[in-house]
């Protein structure tokens, strides 16, 4: 059975050799290849190695090597035939059928490759002619060297409307054929069918195995239209499976291990001349589900170099959502920003290829281009535009479909949300004119008022005790508020002046720190009634019980402050859920500390009222 190459090469698109040779033989990453135990022979030490980008594997113990289609003939006994029926069940393709108009068609496919190289060498011939003389000067005044016009089979196409049609005819080309293969224009409407490209520098295109399947014309006069004009899509060319030289960059990115994707032709051939082998062009149209394919065959992350105005940076943005869907384990891509409005071919040839090789090394990883994407347009100072940013980012990760990557881009979408927000509650506790709770500064006042408020009133030991062990105190202020705690477990009775009487001496410091010993001109508790003066005017006991409620929250918040700062600020975590429960924790760190202002100036506003009603008391005396 005869299977067509467009059928062979969609096998070989579809199964990577490493796939293929994986089934049989156990391969291990080494490098930019795969190695294993020979299948040929018995051996120790792997001498069997796969590449992916060359399509093909070696065997150095046999001396063999080959291609899908010659592994599973050599490892398996089975005919060509056989081989291709193997590999097409493993991709899930159906076998063609070929028919007698299919085999016509692949005949007639070979006389369009042999009418496109009988033009390419036609423009070849006429840039240099004396009617190519204008394009050459524009190819020089480009930087373009003679000799990278040989290699990349520059052409010039004349102004005339039949020059090139009159040439093919004269070769025995038919007018069909030569409209098929997208050479001229023709139509309904259009009596005479006329050379499509006309005084416009020519660039052959070529497909993966470097056979010419269309070309790109670049227009001399200065005001015509368009600027870039490439064949239409034919029978050869389908624009979005096409990538520019990729047939010659295929060697070069294997030795780079990476590949650099522009948008235009002559700005790949200027960086191709640059020294800069493993280049190619997208020829100005968005990356296609087969580009990225293609793409990956020539290295695991390409880097895609655009201009970093706005231009470029949106035609960034719509390849991030082509290539997300497609993202799998080992297959990224980085992206490239061109600044001061200079396009590849301007910043080598103004600045050398050494500016272009600093713009390709400070590349950014796909992620990084997403995210700041996403958080341009967000509205992250209220809880609700978090939630839409979040809501945002989790709906465009799931477009991915490897689960494995998916999973990983959730993981570090959470991260840097959590460090983002967190960033906005420290920034929005800042700019409050309340108690910062970001700001440890104030915290050991705090814990000085409470647990002064439990010696002043000991009645709440017990009922607080709960969420006042919660409190991580100062190392000295823990071990009194213990002490404090089994003073009330050990008497029958507690009262302030117990407390002075029994409490072990080595606190007594403490104790009059937080609270204050009597002194001939001041009454015990003075030194509470500084930090917290309401206190002076006999505030009722339900006012006393929220307000210790209130400053064990303040601790704990600030606690709950310092444990997400600790964590958004490592360098990586080995917990797949540790954004998650970041984002809850600050969450629960933004309510807690609405409560808190909420709370603050109702007590306030109570305080003020008791001050209204009443006189400070000769305070402290309690026994």
């Amino acid at each position: 059975m005869r299977f067509p190459p467009s059928f062979l090469d969609e096998l070989r698109a579809r199964l990577p050799v490493s796939e293929v040779v994986g089934r049989r033989v156990k391969l291990r990453k080494a490098g930019r290849e795969w190695k294993g135990l020979s299948p040929f022979n018995k051996e120790k030490t792997p001498s069997f190695f796969v590449n992916d980008q060359k399509m093909a594997w070696f065997d150095f113990s046999s001396g063999k090597n080959g291609n899908i289609f010659d592994f599973v003939m050599q490892t398996e006994g089975v005919s060509f035939p056989e081989a291709v029926e193997r590999l097409a069940a493993q991709a899930g393709l159906p076998l063609p059928k070929v028919s007698r108009e299919e085999e016509a068609r692949e005949q007639y496919q070979r006389t369009l490759y042999d009418v496109l190289e009988l033009a390419a060498k036609f423009f070849e011939k006429t840039l240099t002619s004396l009617r190519g003389a204008k394009a050459r000067g524009y190819l020089s005044d480009r930087g373009i060297r003679p000799a990278t016009q040989l290699e990349f089979r520059m052409g010039y196409a004349s102004p005339d409307r039949f020059a090139l049609k009159e040439h093919l005819a004269a070769q025995g080309v038919s007018v069909a054929d030569m409209v098929e293969a997208g050479l001229l224009v023709a139509g309904d409407d259009i009596p005479v069918p006329y050379d499509r490209f006309r005084d416009r520098i020519i660039i052959p295109i070529h497909d993966q195995r470097g056979r010419v399947v269309a070309f790109g014309g670049r227009a001399l006069a200065a005001d015509a239209q368009p600027k870039y004009l490439n064949s239409p899509e034919t029978t050869l060319f389908h624009k979005g499976a096409v990538l520019f030289n990729f047939h010659r960059a295929r060697q070069p990115a294997h030795n780079d291990g990476s590949v650099v994707v522009v948008e235009g032709y002559l700005d790949a051939i200027s960086i191709y001349q640059a020294g800069i082998r493993s280049v190619v062009a997208s020829m100005g149209t968005a990356l296609t589900e087969e580009q990225i394919a293609n793409l990956w065959r020539l290295s695991s992350e390409p880097i895609v170099c655009f201009d970093a105005d706005r231009a470029g940076i949106s035609a960034a943005h719509r390849s991030i959502d082509r290539i997300l869907p497609l993202l799998k384990v080992g297959s990224a891509f980085r992206f490239a920003f061109l600044k001061e409005g200079k396009d590849p071919d301007e910043l080598i040839r103004e600045s050398g290829v050494e500016a272009f090789k600093s713009v390709i090394a400070a590349s950014l990883p796909l992620w990084d281009v997403l995210w700041k994407r996403e958080i341009a347009s967000a509205r992250v100072q209220t809880p609700g535009g978090q939630v839409a940013l979040e809501q945002r980012l989790t709906s465009v990760i799931l477009n991915i479909r490897d689960p494995v990557v998916r999973k990983s881009y959730q993981n570090i979408s959470r991260m840097e949300l959590a460090r983002l927000f967190w960033q906005v509650v420290k920034g929005n506790q800042r700019n409050k004119s309340g108690i910062d709770l970001t700001n440890l500064g104030n915290r050991r006042g705090v814990q000085k008022i409470l647990l002064g408020l439990l010696v002043q009133y000991p009645e709440f030991v017990e009922d607080k005790a709960e969420v006042v062990f919660k409190v991580h105190f100062d190392p000295v202020l823990a071990e009194f508020w213990s002490e404090l705690y089994d003073l009330l477990i050990t008497s029958q009775h507690i009262s302030v002046q117990i407390i002075y009487e029994r409490l072990t001496p080595r606190f007594f410091a403490v104790l009059n720190d937080i609270h204050g010993e009597k002194t001939p001109d001041r009454e015990r508790g003075y030194k509470l009634a500084l930090r917290f003066p309401i206190v002076k005017f006999d505030p009722p006991h339900d006012f006393i019980s929220r307000c210790i409620d209130h400053f064990a929250r303040m601790l704990l918040v600030q606690q709950m402050g310092i444990e997400i700062d600790e964590r958004t600020t490592a360098t990586s975590s080995d917990n797949d859920l540790e954004g998650e429960r970041l984002l809850a924790l600050i969450r629960e760190f933004q309510l807690q500390s609405a409560v808190i202002d909420t709370t603050e100036i109702a007590l306030a506003e109570e305080a003020t009222n008791l001050k209204r009603m009443g006189n400070p008391a000769e305070w402290g005396q309690a026994a």
